[in-house]
């Protein structure tokens, strides 16, 4: 049966088929038959104008361009609608196993183009609405992306389930329909200022909300014991309770007619509105209950130094993986499903501790709701999670303190603490009484206060820990949580991370994937290790020059976007040097920067000629937490050192400093296909991957960079020589660290150095005023945890021998094409291939 054949007709879940399906309105298989709109440019015409004049309800000669751009994502999703649902159909038929991931963030981009290379539309609307007068591009550009997610954790999830649903593997990710996402980032003098993200404003034509599939999550109260046919059990008393609406995103697989499902979480109130209060005009006080619940969902990351933002994150994550468990149980599982072979039914993928909560919650649904037995209950509980670590940093493993978790979550504590116990038990048995070992591996931490390490608890009870590249993986089981490793051998495992080409290569890179595609042929978009079929033509010369065209060609489309965006531009025949990531000191852009100025200092010294620099325009990107206050700091200095830089005419055509705002995908994939170097100079053993280092390298950028995350694969894979390797190794950064680490030696030890802090210090970047940077540059000379210092001089080593490369055209291009040919790797496919054949056990099901 063909795709267009499909229906969604309810089918029987048993193998005779002979027993009716009862399914609730809301279920995706009880709606009405679907089938494809005719894929010809008539047929799409016909159905853009009938979503115009009846969904939009304007005539083409009166609409604007959101009316042109909704009434054209409408259309194009009813061609993805027939796929979707007969996927949940088959999916319901067979009760394969699947994926269900839950995640905090998931940076998906704009729809639009992912949705038309899905589907293989492209053309055919390009050339119907041409017909129509009307501008593919225009359309596409009036699209805002969904502010869901922050940087690489988002971005990856968002690659993961595009691979999953190419792969043919059935999965629901799970998350937070943020109504404000993380925040639109403005400059104000330099210095950072968040605004609310309103992606939603003008229409978010790509969900389908199911209020009438709510699911109800409570919150604080108080817990009871009661006796039930002689076993006595536990219940809770909740004080206050919201409503889960679920938001339905399609998932398309690439061209296979697969479509999985991303389900979004807004929260609203129970109780609303008081009609009886507001007729006694306290208006505010009316809709108080609507408030305070839908704070839960407004935004991704609430500035949490007080403690109700504390206790809003917490909200947030009991509140998504809460509403998910329950989703999966009531509305995805039969409704005659046997819980004992939930494991055989559905992993769930904790994507770094946020979601971690939902280990207890599910105990709590087995035990309290479903009247299974607490052994039982824990040996589901261990083979339904697996838990995916992204951190190095002791401060970014989640602790929540007992005091907010009892007020809460009561019952979940005492879940957790039960959990504990008995898990101690075990190691007691094992190791005897080992104080000292049973207090470094207790769930509940006793100081600085009592606390749930939520690591700790995911590592017990998730079937398998994950990190995502081969020295973060190294460093988890050796250095962050050794006893667990100890404890539970082959527990541990890597992953190394990847991107899907389909966004981060063809649709953010047409004219290299036109490039690849003119040399390999179709198919390496799903099978991405066929880049190295490139290699050979690393050494041609009629291929180099047209890798070089296209590289030329998306600067200057880069620069159009800047300039249309910012009133910026980038220079042809500027290195494009690039550095975008979140902000963080452990990601040095401070290093970066010490970089910039002391290129400043040799030309404005009269060290070296302006002409004898070559010309570099330095792109950085990044958003700083709201209440990160050394981010901020560093996000000022860059600005001030762009301010200085970019007015002074001596340095006039050779350097030039741009950090345009709000860096999101979208700006991302008119950037990473431009750059010519990826800035990855993260102090080693602090980064856990990256996912930014493998879009650059697939993208023909050379990467600058320590040996950290998943740098060191990427080096291995591209060659030494096609790589600028500098900095301190992670054995010898713990050295240092041990030894005492006195970073103002360096200073007094390195003239370049020494002038380069000289010059911030004394206001050269501030106009003068020496105090207005002196918190950065104390914290640089007296502090330093990330060793900027200490790698200066490596780092600017290594940037004079780019410059020495990049003055070879054809030592360079033949670098790029290299670079591009053997990160094939990288791909999410790959990665999630690792984690079927490694973790979930879950193969496609067509």
């Amino acid at each position: 049966m063909s795709v267009n054949d499909q229906s969604a007709t309810p089918v029987s879940p048993n193998a005779a088929g002979e027993a009716a399906v009862k399914l609730k309105a809301s279920h995706p298989l009880a709606l009405a038959p679907v089938t494809s709109p005719a894929s010809s440019v008539d047929g799409f015409i016909r159905e853009f104008l009938r979503e115009l004049n009846f969904g939009q309800g304007v005539a083409l000669s009166f609409s604007s361009i959101n009316d042109q751009y909704l009434a054209l994502a409408r259309t194009v999703r009813h061609y993805l609608m027939a796929r979707w649902l007969g996927t949940l159909r088959r999916q319901f038929e067979t009760q394969a196993k699947g994926v269900a991931y839950l995640s905090a963030e998931y940076l998906l981009g704009r729809q639009l183009g992912n949705a038309l290379l899905a589907t293989g539309l492209t053309d055919i609307v390009e050339e119907g609405l041409a017909k129509c007068g009307i501008d593919l591009a225009t359309l596409r550009a009036q699209e805002v992306e969904p502010g869901l997610g922050n940087g690489g954790l988002g971005r990856l999830a968002a690659c993961f389930i595009d691979s999953l649903a190419t792969m043919s593997v059935p999965c629901v990710g799970y998350g937070i329909r943020y109504e404000y996402g993380i925040f639109r980032q403005t400059f104000e003098d330099g210095r950072q200022v968040e605004q609310p993200d309103n992606w939603l404003a003008l229409g978010s034509p790509w969900e389908f909300p199911h209020p009438e599939a709510a699911q109800i999550v409570n919150f604080a109260g108080h817990t009871e014991t009661y006796e039930e046919d002689g076993t006595v059990r536990s219940r809770w008393i909740p004080g206050w309770s919201v409503q889960a609406i679920p938001y339905n995103y399609m998932v398309p697989g690439y061209q296979n007619g697969r479509v999985n499902t991303l389900r979004l979480w807004s929260a609203v109130a129970t109780n609303a509105f008081d009609l009886r209060i507001f007729n006694s005009g306290d208006y505010a006080e009316a809709v108080r209950a609507q408030t305070f619940a839908e704070n839960i969902s407004k935004v991704l990351y609430p500035e949490d130094s007080t403690p109700q933002g504390k206790e809003l994150r917490l909200q947030q994550q009991y509140f998504f993986v809460s509403a998910s468990i329950h989703d999966f149980i009531d509305n995805v599982l039969p409704a005659d499903f046997d819980l004992t072979h939930l494991p055989d039914r559905v992993i769930f993928q904790l994507n770094d501790t946020h979601p971690v909560i939902g280990v207890p919650e599910l105990m709590r649904v087995l035990v309290d709701e479903k009247d299974f037995d607490w052994d039982d209950a824990w040996e589901i509980t261990k083979k339904c999670f697996a838990y995916t670590c992204h951190t190095l940093l002791p401060e970014a493993l989640e602790v929540w303190s007992v005091d907010l978790l009892g007020r809460l979550l009561p019952r979940h504590l005492e879940i957790i603490y039960r959990i504990n116990d008995e898990f101690l038990d075990e190691v007691r048995e094992r190791f005897g009484d080992d104080e000292l070992r049973i207090r470094r591996m207790s769930i509940i931490a006793e100081h600085p206060e009592r606390s749930v390490r939520m690591a700790y608890l995911a590592t017990v009870a998730g079937s398998k820990v994950n990190g995502v590249a081969e020295l973060h993986s190294q460093l988890l089981r050796d250095k962050v949580l050794p006893d667990f490793d100890e404890f539970y051998p082959g527990k541990f495992i890597n992953v190394t991370n990847g991107v899907t080409p389909r966004r981060f290569i063809r649709l953010a890179n047409p004219a290299l994937s036109e490039l690849i595609t003119d040399a390999l042929g179709v198919g390496w978009l799903t099978d991405l290790e066929r880049l190295r079929e490139l290699e050979p033509y690393a050494e041609d010369e009629e291929f180099k020059e047209r890798f070089r065209a296209v590289k030329a060609h998306n600067k200057r489309r880069l620069s159009r976007v800047l300039v249309d965006r910012d009133g910026t531009s980038v220079d042809d025949d500027h290195l494009l040097d690039v550095m975008v990531k979140r902000l963080h000191e452990y990601k040095r852009q401070t290093l970066k920067l010490l970089h910039i100025v002391t290129l400043y200092d040799r030309i404005t010294s009269g060290e070296v000629k302006p002409a004898d620099i070559v010309p570099r325009t330095f792109i950085f990107g990044a958003k700083a937490a709201p209440g990160y206050r050394m981010a901020k700091e560093i996000i000022h200095l860059i600005n001030a050192v762009g301010s200085v830089v970019n007015a002074d005419p001596a340095v006039e055509g050779r350097l030039k400093v741009l950090f345009p705002p709000n860096y999101n995908v979208t700006l991302a994939e008119k950037v990473i296909p431009a750059a010519d170097l990826s800035e990855q100079i993260s102090l080693a053993g602090k980064e856990a991957s990256g996912t930014g280092n493998m879009k650059f390298a697939l993208n023909g950028a050379l990467t600058i960079g320590t040996d950290d995350g998943a740098n060191i694969e990427i080096r291995e894979l591209v060659g030494d020589d096609n790589f600028f390797l500098f900095g301190l190794l992670e054995p010898e950064v713990e050295a240092l660290y041990a030894k005492g680490y006195v970073p103002s030696s360096f200073y007094e030890s390195d003239e370049g150095l020494h002038r380069a802090i000289d010059m911030i210090a004394r206001g050269t970047f501030s106009g003068g005023d020496r105090g207005v940077f002196d918190g950065l540059v104390s914290n640089l000379l007296y502090d330093d945890r990330f060793m900027a210092l200490a790698d200066y001089r490596a780092y600017i080593d290594a940037q004079d021998e780019v410059d020495k490369a990049y003055l070879d055209e054809d030592r360079w291009t033949r670098s790029a094409i290299l670079n591009v040919a053997r990160t094939g790797f990288f791909s999410s496919d790959r990665s999630m291939r690792n984690y079927i054949d490694r973790i979930w056990h879950t193969p496609p099901s067509f």
